[in-house]
């Protein structure tokens, strides 16, 4: 389960992920100084921001079922020192309080990850790998376990907690709107720029359905300032979701490892029978 165990590259809108998401960035990134020397004491929060990260906040929060395709890029440099893009692509499904399930196609082996308000299950199907784990009885907490216990964060996690906008204005030191684009999702959008301790986002929101289309993130540690980002599409909300979506009938018959740090050398035995 190594490819969904590594720790992630966490793009998202949220702030008060950011140290988390600091964590889990390249070396370069950990070690430098995360914060502009003003930063930290200034605070500048314009209400127009506010207004939209709220109402997009709200619109979500208020969504009992959820469902879209998350395509996040990050940067990395290769042999030269330069940046390559790297690409990953998650299909979500959720139902709150305590239900969410994740595939992610590609780039990179097939995972799968599944959550029943019981069970955190991490699967592998090329190589037949399943992690399960018991897990908090909601998303939030679960999304919490998952990081401390196994370092798996994704990209998205700011969207799908039960409270975006806590965890957005959390650490919020700076925010400010930039401007409209017709071009980001195919939508009119709302641009907003978000900085906290140790991030500097720049999110569009879509003007009239208010989901988040696209954020692009720069960790303020990360002397190469190398850009990272999520494009979010194929919204869904409120809609049926099906009882049996949040498992599957392949984890069966996978052989059991354990959720383990990604630094750790991965053992298991065969599945129960």
């Amino acid at each position: 389960m190594k490819s969904l165990i590594a720790a992630a590259l966490s793009i998202a809108a949220g702030i008060a992920s950011a140290q988390a998401q600091q964590q889990a960035a390249p070396p370069a990134a950990a070690t430098a100084a995360p914060i502009t020397p003003d930063l930290g004491v200034r605070v500048e929060i314009e209400p127009a921001a506010l207004a939209l990260i709220k109402a997009m906040s709200e619109k979500l929060a208020a969504a009992k079922t959820m469902s879209f395709t998350a395509v996040t890029t990050y940067e990395s440099p290769d042999r030269t020192g330069e940046p390559l893009a790297y690409f990953t692509l998650s299909q979500v499904t959720l139902q709150r309080p305590d239900k969410l399930r994740v595939i992610t196609p590609g780039d990179g082996p097939r995972t799968e990850f599944y959550y029943d308000g019981k069970t955190a299950q991490a699967y592998e199907p090329a190589a037949n790998l399943v992690a399960v784990a018991e897990a908090p009885d909601t998303i939030d907490a679960m999304l919490r376990a998952a990081f401390e216990n196994a370092a798996i964060y994704f990209p998205f996690t700011d969207v799908i907690v039960s409270d975006p906008l806590k965890m957005i204005t959390e650490n919020l030191r700076i925010a400010f709107v930039v401007g409209k684009s017709i071009v980001v999702g195919g939508v009119p959008t709302d641009i907003v720029v978000l900085v906290g301790p140790f991030v500097h986002v720049q999110l569009w929101i879509g003007s009239d359905d208010k989901l988040p289309r696209l954020a692009r993130a720069i960790f303020l540690g990360d002397p190469s300032h190398y850009r990272h980002a999520v494009a979010l599409s194929d919204w869904k909300l409120g809609q049926p979701v099906a009882a049996d979506a949040f498992t599957s009938a392949a984890l069966a018959s996978a052989r059991r490892v354990e959720f383990i740090p990604p630094a750790v050398p991965i053992t298991g035995a065969a599945p129960k029978k």
